[in-house]
């Protein structure tokens, strides 16, 4: 048979619902204070307690030092009392050993039952707040405890409080003590007397709750809502789209002459519910939003400003449209997302005529609807004499009106269309690594190359690229860049072009992923031109090791393709090849410090590239040993996809032989 104490133990654990280690650790604490209490016992001195939950046994056990002579027996112990605990004690040691006091006393047992309350109270806070934080966003029920002009109290399980403010209960609803009333626990707050829960009935999900409750095949994924917009006890529309094809959305939620969908209104107070299947196509959508008005057309405007919607109704579905104080509309933009801009067919026609003749955008539509003008005028000056409209007159304007409107809006949005695509190709056409080159690299002077910064706001070659791809005319424009900076500009960007990868720019790789692909590419790149390099390198120093022989005199007929196969193969011999002198080197600079890749000499200009060619012997036969100029322009060629390699010699005297063309195929 049980004890008293594990009766009253049980007894507390179910009426407070905590688990029962919660309540044991807090008795074992009520033990500790009252010991501390009864003892007067230092807050640094170690104090343990235990509690047997089937006896109700208390033994509580001190640190204390061991000692030869006990002064104070509250933290001071004898070396044979420790030895029972601690074999290994010495003298100087602090051992734990039992110290349960024969009598607490008065004082010490009413500090044991407040410190019992008080962690009792704290365990129940905290179990409440657990429980409530992972049920927030679900429906609730609970009793009305109390009413007052700033919210309702009501008595939730676990013992604790929920408060419903006057912001989140349904106008015009009125309850009583003692009434069970459903709700959405909404948030769940922390504060010094325990959790503060908050439950509301005007929150849009809490019809979103009801409707996953009552309607199984939206529980079940079959049904989805899409979207909600509610004024609390008044009107409510909910647009919902079907998973799973076969279901149809609207029946599923309004059930069997309407059983499921009435429950909730009774459950809301009586408020109206409008439930609206969801549609791709915003016209669509927008038109049933609108229920019970019969809707005639939508117009989108989602290009200029803020999305907006004018919908054109007949003249007798106006007022039902709009609703009362606007409510139908404001409820169909909350549910969209669309500004609505509701109009009546005659209202609409008017603005129409009003624009052809006033507004130049429908300039256009003014010479096609030529013809149809007058009659559409003529009806409308028959409607304000209050004359009688026939039901072919509503449908004649109504056509009028929609072939302008609508004209008007494609043609706006292939403008747009237009101009994306632009700068799709735009970005499309700048080669890789461009964005990584500063602008100075490619040769400008300073005035030009600060115009372009100042003007442009660009910062290097790749920007400069966009910008001539997307509109070479802003270049133009620009104060201070005439034709001859202009074909300057344009020979320096086409020669870049030539020389880096042009970026990818694909519908599976949109334009924010370029900058991502740039690193490979560029590295690509460069070890391309490095292995390039390497091979014209090996046939330069080859070339000037051979003795030098007499050069035949080149003409115009003495042209050859030269292709990279045969660089890199080390096949082709250049002739009258000899170190070259540039500018740079003239004026001191070391050849190290010259470019060594086919990228950087694309980057300079055909009059850069001036080379001087030497011969290792001396003769007098005709020229042989003699310093002799060669000047080398590069050029590329679209339409052959090859860049052109122009060699221009020095014969004796004054005379100069013919441009010579080598073709390379990059």
């Amino acid at each position: 048979m049980k004890n008293d104490f594990a009766l009253a133990l049980k007894q507390v654990l179910d009426d407070r619902g905590l688990p029962q280690d919660v309540v044991i650790a807090a008795i074992e604490d009520a033990m500790v204070s009252a010991y501390r209490r009864a003892v007067r016992a230092s807050t640094a001195q170690h104090v343990e307690a235990k509690i047997d939950p089937i006896t109700g046994a208390v033994s509580i056990s001190a640190e204390k030092e061991v000692v030869d002579e006990v002064q104070d027996d509250r933290t001071e112990v004898i070396l044979a009392e420790a030895k029972q605990v601690n074999p290994e004690a010495e003298y100087g040691d602090m051992v734990i050993v039992e110290s349960t006091p024969t009598d607490f006393g008065r004082v010490a047992a009413q500090t044991a039952r407040q410190v019992i309350q008080q962690r009792i109270r704290e365990a129940e806070r905290d179990a409440q707040h657990a429980y409530y934080a992972n049920q927030a966003g679900d429906v609730i029920s609970g009793v009305v405890q109390a009413i007052n002009a700033k919210q309702i109290s009501l008595g939730l399980d676990l013992k604790a409080e929920g408060i419903m403010p006057r912001r989140h209960q349904i106008p015009r609803e009125f309850f009583r003590v003692h009434d069970r009333v459903r709700a959405l626990l909404l948030e769940v707050q922390d504060s010094n007397r325990g959790p503060k829960i908050i439950l509301s009935r005007a929150h849009p999900d809490f019809l979103r709750r009801l409707l996953e409750n009552e309607v199984p095949e939206i529980y079940q994924g079959l049904v989805e809502i899409r979207s909600i917009s509610r004024e609390p006890g008044q009107r409510s529309k909910v647009a919902v789209a079907a998973l799973q094809p076969g279901v149809d959305p609207v029946g599923a939620c309004v059930g069997i002459r309407g059983v499921r969908i009435q429950t909730i209104v009774r459950e809301l107070s009586d408020e109206k519910i409008d439930v609206i299947e969801w549609n791709s196509d915003p016209q669509a959508y927008i038109a049933k939003a609108l229920s019970p008005a019969r809707v005639l057309s939508v117009f989108l405007e989602e290009y200029n400003g803020p999305k907006t919607a004018t919908v054109v109704v007949p003249e007798d579905q106006l007022s039902l449209a709009i609703g009362r104080d606007g409510q139908n509309a404001r409820l169909t933009a909350k549910l969209t997302g669309w500004r609505i801009d509701i109009k009546s067919l005659i209202e609409a026609t008017s603005e129409t005529l009003f624009k052809l003749k006033n507004n130049a955008a429908y300039a256009e539509y003014r010479e096609i609807e030529s013809e149809n003008i007058p009659r559409v005028e003529a009806l409308m000056k028959k409607k304000a004499e209050g004359r009688p409209i026939t039901p072919e007159d509503f449908q004649e304007m109504h056509a009028f009106t929609t072939r302008i409107e609508r004209g008007l809006i494609d043609s706006t949005r292939e403008r747009k269309q237009e101009y994306a695509n632009r700068l799709k190709n735009a970005r499309k056409d700048v080669p890789a690594g461009a964005y990584e080159l500063p602008l100075p690299t490619l040769g400008f002077s300073d005035h030009l190359t600060s115009l372009l910064e100042e003007n442009l706001e660009v910062s290097n070659v790749g920007e400069l690229m966009f910008a001539y791809n997307f509109d070479p005319g802003a270049i133009r424009e620009v104060d201070g860049i005439g034709p001859k900076a202009m074909e300057e500009i344009e020979a320096a960007l086409q020669l870049m072009a030539t020389s880096l990868t042009p970026v990818e720019i694909t519908e599976e790789a949109p334009v924010e992923e370029v900058e991502a692909m740039l690193a490979s590419e560029e590295t690509a790149s460069e070890d391309q031109v490095a292995t390039e390099t390497e091979a014209i390198a090996e046939v330069d120093e080859a070339t000037e090791d051979e003795s030098v022989q007499e050069v035949p005199e080149e003409t115009e007929d003495s042209v050859e393709e030269v292709t990279s196969d045969e660089v890199e193969s080390g096949e082709v011999v250049v002739e009258d090849t000899a170190k070259a002198e540039s500018p740079t080197e003239k004026a001191g600079v070391p050849d190290e410090e010259l470019p060594k890749s086919m990228e950087e000499i694309f980057k300079l200009k055909p009059e850069m590239l001036d080379f001087d060619e030497f011969s290792s012997n001396e003769s007098t036969d005709d020229d042989k040993g003699k310093k002799r100029k060669k000047y080398v322009e590069i050029e590329y060629d679209p339409d052959r996809d090859v860049t052109i390699y122009r060699k221009k010699r020095k014969k004796s005297g004054q005379e100069w032989d013919e441009w010579n063309d080598d073709e390379w195929d990059f």
